[in-house]
């Protein structure tokens, strides 16, 4: 009997990113590893949100799809959560903030 594949739990996007995307729910804690880089979750990651692959420092870029996605409006700790709470968006408009 044949097994289906595995799906992914998380996916990285293209070799310049420094975040990747949870393709289902990560808990905090969990051990990562891409392209054997070890990234520890600092928080549970919900699934189609990012984290970080490494360090992100305040108003560092943040590359997804190796393109600026945004700016990290506080620093983000290899294995935290990446989205709204500390990055603007570089695409869209959105609330108004200062780096």
């Amino acid at each position: 009997m044949n097994e289906a594949p595995k799906r992914p739990r998380f996916l990285l996007l293209n070799p310049k990113d420094n975040v990747a995307v949870a393709v289902s729910p990560l808990k905090s804690g969990e051990q990562i590893e891409i392209d054997s880089q070890h990234v520890t979750l600092a928080n549970d990651i919900p699934a189609g949100h990012k984290f970080a692959l490494r360090e992100i420092g305040a108003g560092s870029d943040v590359i997804k799809y190796g393109e600026v996605i945004g700016k990290a409006t506080s620093s983000i700790h290899s294995g935290e959560h990446a989205h709204v709470q500390n990055i603007v968006s570089a695409r869209l408009p959105g609330p108004a903030r200062t780096l």
